[in-house]
């Protein structure tokens, strides 16, 4: 099977790229490196081809589409931070990127799997969401929703290439991934939590640490991710990935503080502080893990205590290898 990863370099996209290449899948990388980085997938040598540029660069996503049999979609503005310093960005890059991607695949029938978000849900105020549920999102006055409506266009639009052109596509939505080669660059919290801890910084949660999360390990995720690309009776559908056990923010700092042997002290800081004022945020994000259940038997099995283990090793490691603090 020769597979393209847009994205290919970045956390996700790279342990997916490393466990195509493990089960001898021949891998092409899409990645213009704005966030990946190339470290991720150097160990991997020639077993994958790189080439550095966005999915933007039609002509790019033409020529690499042709030479292979099932492309995932992974290249996207992410991050909360991002999202909100750099909104137009976020709107392009996901929309048009998508959209090129869609273009491409279709034109020559090659199956492709697309990476959306639990941002979709937007401010709902259920504990547990589902595939079918509405969307709550927030005014266009405030950017913080720019990236939720950004990936849901891009969830309309494939949708709408499998109505009308039997395109064959399947939609992913992630819940907080995380896991080795993970960066806080752009407001990721578990690996922010990490390298705070182990600077024994103050370890920052924003608003009053009693929303509540499910994190997910990248190691449980990547197998669904192919799983669902091998079953082709599955396009046109919508799964939620992730791991359905929840902590609140407040109790993940603290889990972060004692796993490190850390002294820091929990910091709370108003969202007005961190993000500016008017930011909104969801008090859960919790997923059904019901259909992709069913579909393909997934299950997450690393805990979160087994999680940040990892993370917080990953994170030593490369501060050790650097001889500077990891970001």
């Amino acid at each position: 099977m020769r597979a393209l990863v847009t994205g290919g370099a970045g956390f996700i996209g790279s342990h997916l790229s490393e466990a195509l290449v493990n089960r001898g899948d021949e891998v092409f990388v899409l990645d213009d490196l704005s966030t990946g980085r190339f470290e991720n997938i150097e160990h991997l040598g020639d077993r994958v081809t790189c080439v550095v540029d966005t999915t933007l660069n039609q002509d790019t996503v033409r020529e690499m589409v042709r030479e292979v049999d099932v492309v995932y979609h992974l290249a996207a503005s992410v991050g909360v931070q991002l999202v909100v310093s750099q909104p137009t960005r976020t709107l392009i890059n996901n929309i048009k990127g998508t959209e090129t991607v869609l273009e491409e695949t279709c034109r020559y029938r090659r199956r492709l799997l697309i990476t959306s978000t639990s941002e979709v849900y937007g401010k709902g105020t259920k504990e547990i969401f589902y595939e079918h549920d509405d969307r709550v999102v927030g005014p266009t006055d405030r950017p913080r929703w720019g990236y939720a409506a950004s990936k849901a266009v891009d969830e309309y639009l494939a949708m709408a290439f499998w109505r009308e052109k039997r395109h064959p596509v399947v939609i992913t939505r992630l819940f907080n991934t995380v896991g080795p080669r993970q960066t806080g660059r752009y407001g990721m919290v578990v690996p922010n939590f990490v390298r705070q801890a182990l600077r024994n910084e103050p370890v920052t949660v924003y608003g009053d640490g009693k929303q509540t999360r499910c994190f997910a390990y990248v190691g449980d995720i990547v197998p669904a991710l192919i799983g669902l690309m091998d079953r082709k009776d599955l396009s046109g559908a919508v799964f939620n990935v992730g791991n359905d056990e929840s902590v609140t923010i407040e109790e993940l700092a603290h889990r972060v503080i004692a796993r490190t042997g850390s002294t820091s002290k929990v910091v709370l800081v108003p969202y007005e502080e961190a993000y500016g004022p008017g930011y909104d945020d969801m008090l859960h994000r919790r997923p059904s893990l019901e259909k992709i259940g069913a579909a393909i038997g997934y299950k997450p099995t690393t805990n979160l205590d087994q999680i940040l283990d990892a993370v917080i090793a990953d994170m030593r490691a490369r501060e050790e290898r650097d001889g500077a603090p990891a970001t």
